[in-house]
């Protein structure tokens, strides 16, 4: 565990459910102390404090930890109350049934792509993402159509927290190349995924903006290069821009929660 422990008991509190919801599966009390920046006791009076609450739950029989349903019940208003997804579901599920293909909504949170719904294509593909995953900012598609967006302090603060892993061979890795290809997006208005998060999967993504330029959240259309091609995808550019537009007139009365990135 990386994180800054400082901020206060709410601080520290919010941290071991990060903690919790990164292993993707019940986890014992050993696999999370040694993964750690708590002292023992400290990690388990949070811990019973989270279960008392029921932010986690703790099976009896296993003593593993999980998200509780009190969470269960809090993400399902944040994604009604404070993302884009209620308000874009109709366009996703019109793009989907044009295009065939995987449809993401995304928005930028602390420099990474968390993942807000998600349609898949007529033909699935075993894919990365899914509706409350994070993701790399700087090799997908989404994530860089709104890394183009930002600028100034924000965007020196979203590339500060990138990790520039090499996850194919076409990954940008480093700082500068991202940097050439955010200019690229910025004017085209579109960004491609070319195979740099996953092999053999492409992407063609737009930014989400607020008629005064507020980045909302980003669309994407992914596929494979199995069945498709860069160029198709880039033959798919006025559909998404369309789409990307309706979501953000869509969002134009909301008040919406805006963070830089």
């Amino acid at each position: 565990m990386t994180e800054d422990i400082s901020g206060g008991t709410v601080g520290k509190a919010l941290a071991v459910l990060d903690q919790v919801a990164a292993f993707g599966r019940p986890v014992r009390f050993a696999e999370l102390l040694s993964d750690s920046g708590y002292p023992k006791a400290t990690l388990y009076r949070l811990l019973q404090t989270l279960t008392d609450q029921g932010m986690l739950t703790c099976d009896p029989v296993t003593q593993a930890y999980a998200p509780g349903l009190r969470l269960v019940r809090l993400a399902h208003a944040a994604w009604a109350q404070a993302s884009l997804g209620p308000l874009a579901r109709a366009e996703l599920d019109a793009l989907s049934a044009r295009t065939g293909e995987t449809i993401h909504l995304a928005q930028l949170d602390g420099g990474q792509v968390l993942y807000i719904d998600k349609r898949n294509a007529r033909n699935p593909v075993d894919l990365f993402s899914a509706a409350g995953k994070v993701g790399p900012a700087y090799c997908t598609g989404v994530g860089k159509a709104m890394l183009a967006q930002l600028t100034g302090p924000a965007l020196e603060a979203a590339l500060d927290r990138q990790s520039f892993h090499r996850h194919t061979a076409s990954t940008l890795t480093t700082r500068a190349d991202l940097f050439r290809d955010l200019e690229t997006i910025r004017h085209s208005g579109l960004a491609f995924d070319r195979e740099e998060h996953e092999p053999g999967i492409i992407c063609l993504a737009a930014p989400i903006l607020a008629p005064g330029g507020q980045l909302l959240g980003a669309v994407s259309i992914t596929t494979t290069t199995a069945r498709s091609s860069l160029a198709a995808l880039a033959d798919l550019g006025p559909a998404l821009r369309d789409t990307a537009a309706r979501i953000a007139a869509a969002a134009a009365p909301w008040r919406f929660p805006y963070r830089p990135g």
